[in-house]
């Protein structure tokens, strides 16, 4: 427990000292709501446009931080041999790779925090009405693009590519998924894609806990595709996830 602890930290003090990954994973998402706070107003399917974007960005948010920030990171480690270096080390991978996780989920549940702030403070956002499935579903969506972050981390093989190629997957995923709006009047081809997307259906039990009232357990096959998504993920971490560079 003293090594986690202390490896916790360690990852936390990274992430805040890092200007590029503080604003890219922790302040886009909040920009980005802001923005579209600003231009959307009314009433989206019924509901407040600020509570409908803040439920989407939440989505994002969980996206952009345990998926791409989490693989950025680590192939950045990796490729520089600090991976391979932390090996050589008493502290065990399990350790490591649980304080990278938890590092994640505190950096995310702030994010959270102040995505709520804003949409209050400046939209007059509803609070949830749901909010210990709201949690869960949150919790759920961080394990499962976690899960998908460490399969990319494996997958990946350039620390200079990295960004480009995650955000050409999470961007287009979140425009399909409705993270920036409804998505009803997409041509139905878009349509089609994005319902096979994890996005999709954790936004679908977002909306569910914090708009409608509804625990996420009435939602099974959403959160079936979550977890099965992550576990996918999982299950090619397992097999592929190196510790050594892999650039030649």
């Amino acid at each position: 427990m003293r090594l986690f602890v202390h490896q916790l930290r360690s990852e936390q003090l990274l992430f805040w000292r890092s200007r590029e990954a503080a604003v890219f994973i922790f302040v886009f998402p909040l920009l980005l709501f802001v923005l579209l706070g600003s231009v959307y107003g009314g009433t989206i399917d019924g509901e407040p446009a600020s509570s409908v974007l803040l439920v989407g960005m939440l989505g994002y948010g969980v996206a952009n931080t345990a998926f791409a920030g989490l693989a950025i990171s680590l192939v950045l480690r990796r490729e520089s041999a600090l991976l391979k270096r932390l090996r050589a080390t008493p502290l065990p991978a399990a350790t490591y790779l649980a304080a990278v996780l938890a590092s994640t989920v505190i950096v995310f549940a702030l994010q959270a925090v102040a995505l709520f702030g804003l949409g209050r403070l400046f939209f007059d956002a509803e609070l949830p009405s749901r909010p210990g499935s709201l949690v869960v579903a949150l919790l759920l969506g961080v394990a499962a693009f976690a899960g998908l972050g460490f399969a990319a981390t494996a997958l990946l093989r350039s620390s200079e590519g990295a960004s480009a190629a995650l955000n050409v997957v999470l961007l287009p995923m979140a425009f399909l998924s409705g993270s920036f709006g409804p998505t009803r009047r997409y041509p139905e081809v878009l349509q089609a894609l994005g319902d096979v997307l994890p996005l999709r259906y954790l936004i679908e039990l977002l909306d569910a806990a914090s708009l409608k009232g509804e625990a996420i357990w009435s939602r099974p096959g959403a959160v079936a595709v979550v977890a099965g998504w992550g576990l996918v993920g999982i299950a090619i971490a397992a097999r592929r996830f190196r510790w050594e560079p892999r650039e030649a």
